[in-house]
């Protein structure tokens, strides 16, 4: 199986930060948060899942496959930190037990998603594949230019099968039973994927559940600024429950 592309930036011997991003993406995704990192010390590990980017297309993909070539990948790696998008947090969560970081944040990831969600996804997504450069702006009035432009230019490498790998029809449910290690989740305002009882549930097993007032799934594309105040808050002083 060939090896996923895999950007990294920072000095050597820096903590090892994993950057895992979502559906429709690449390690381009990162373009805000992985400079601010690399200039606080970090090492930043920010690979192209498989069908996205630069990374090879298969056959198949899947939740278990995406975090399966990241425990094929990064296992043994030293990671501090492990940031999953969406996607890219469901595939993160899989792999966790493998790669074992010291913290994880996870950016409202697709644990769960019902059979009705899947198949009204599908179609959503399906139909972004076809959008126009200009209708990203329009949906999407809060992302920056540079994150339209980082939208679209990964979107011209995706695969379009990788939809079918998230959701292929019937629902999944992966949602976390405990912890192991610093936990932060991050829900969108309202989140689709984690209802306020899930919240609660999962602040129950040791989570620590945070919203940013008004933003959406994409919180490090909405309100970058506020996203980084609330990991530099989280990481001091972990306060756990739901806020």
């Amino acid at each position: 199986m060939n090896r996923l592309n895999v950007s990294i930036s920072g000095p050597d011997g820096g903590p090892g930060v994993l950057l895992v991003h979502g559906l429709f993406a690449d390690h381009s995704n990162w373009w805000q948060l992985a400079p601010v990192l690399v200039k606080r010390g970090y090492r930043v590990i920010a690979p192209d899942l498989a069908g996205h980017g630069l990374s090879p297309r298969r056959d198949h993909y899947s939740l278990a496959s995406w975090a399966g070539d990241l425990v094929d990948e990064f296992s043994g790696v030293s990671i501090d930190l492990a940031v999953g998008h969406s996607l890219g947090g469901a595939a993160l969560l899989l792999a966790h037990p493998h790669l074992q970081p010291r913290r994880t944040v996870y950016l409202d990831p697709t644990w769960t998603m019902t059979a009705a969600q899947h198949e009204r996804y599908a179609g959503v997504w399906r139909d972004q594949v076809t959008w126009a450069p200009d209708k990203w702006g329009t949906a999407y009035p809060r992302w920056s230019l540079g994150d339209i432009e980082s939208r679209i230019a990964s979107l011209r490498l995706m695969d379009a099968r990788a939809i079918d790998g998230l959701v292929p029809g019937g629902g999944h449910d992966f949602r976390p039973t405990s912890v192991n290690g610093q936990t932060l989740l991050v829900v969108a305002d309202p989140s689709d994927f984690h209802s306020r009882e899930e919240q609660q549930r999962l602040a129950a097993v040791g989570i620590d559940v945070r919203r940013l007032p008004g933003v959406g799934h994409a919180a490090f594309r909405e309100d970058f600024e506020g996203l980084l105040s609330l990991l530099d808050l989280w990481s001091l002083v972990p306060r756990g429950g739901v806020l």
